[in-house]
């Protein structure tokens, strides 16, 4: 199998630290990550070497880097506690859509409506789920729904304004809920999208859209690349940070819960 992994901890001055051990046959050195949700994830080369010796080395990888770890970890746990006080996509709770917070509310239907929707009040930044009273989705996912939609219209909007520019036209664009990545692009130019950016500031949207775009005239991310990104959002790098920042809570907003 070209990856495997497994539950190991290690103890250190500060403590013991439950990590994921994963051999991955792609890596080429060891690195560890914390992950928005599985926690501390440390990678070693599926060598035989790497299967011998390979919890040895990861306790010695992550020693090295306590501090980091365990900063990294402590922020991870403050974002958890105020993304928890959010409550999503119930009655009540609020939500990111289009990189501001909006309170959601759950109403009955009106009489003679076939289907729960969702309607956006933006001057006072409400969601207001209609539900229909035969209505079987939980609230989140009549939510969903309603945000794909607008995902698909807002990411075709925005490749109608970036494509002619970068002088490319997709062969199809799809929609996902990827959790490693925001966007990707084939060689055979089919382009795929989170539909979880609609809930991102529209300028984190547009960056991962022209950075799609881009990769259909110029694949890897070399110096020519990033200046092709450049010409059509200058910023690129401001929002690729936000993204990388506020990754937790984008996948995790419409959970239904409250702080403990």
């Amino acid at each position: 199998m070209p990856t495997d992994e497994r539950t190991a901890t290690v103890f250190l001055p500060g403590g013991p630290i439950i990590y994921t051990l994963r051999h991955s046959a792609r890596a080429r050195s060891l690195r560890a990550v914390i992950h928005p949700e599985r926690g501390v994830v440390v990678t070693v080369p599926a060598t035989r070497v790497g299967r011998l010796d390979g919890e040895r080395r990861a306790a010695e990888f992550l020693g090295q880097r306590e501090s980091w770890v365990r900063r990294h970890l402590a922020r991870q746990a403050a974002e958890d506690a105020v993304l928890a006080t959010r409550g999503g996509a119930r009655d009540g709770g609020s939500m990111p859509y289009l990189g501001e917070l909006h309170r959601v509310w759950v109403v009955p239907a009106v009489s003679g409506v076939r289907r729960s929707d969702v309607a956006h009040l933006a001057d006072t930044r409400e969601l207001v789920i209609h539900r229909i009273a035969t209505e079987r989705r939980t609230d989140p996912q009549v939510m969903e729904r309603w945000l794909r939609e607008r995902a698909r219209d807002t990411i075709d909007e925005a490749i109608a304004r970036h494509a002619p520019a970068l002088s490319v036209s997709p062969a199809a664009v799809t929609l996902r809920d990827p959790r490693s990545r925001w966007g990707s692009a084939s060689r055979q130019g089919r382009l795929s999208f989170s539909w979880r950016l609609i809930l991102a500031p529209p300028a984190a949207l547009e960056t991962v859209v022209v950075h799609e775009l881009a990769h259909l005239r110029v694949f890897g991310h070399g110096p020519r690349f990033w200046a092709l990104v450049a010409t059509r959002q200058p910023d690129h790098r401001t929002w690729r940070r936000w993204l990388h920042d506020h990754a937790t809570g984008l996948h995790t907003a419409l959970i239904p819960r409250s702080a403990s």
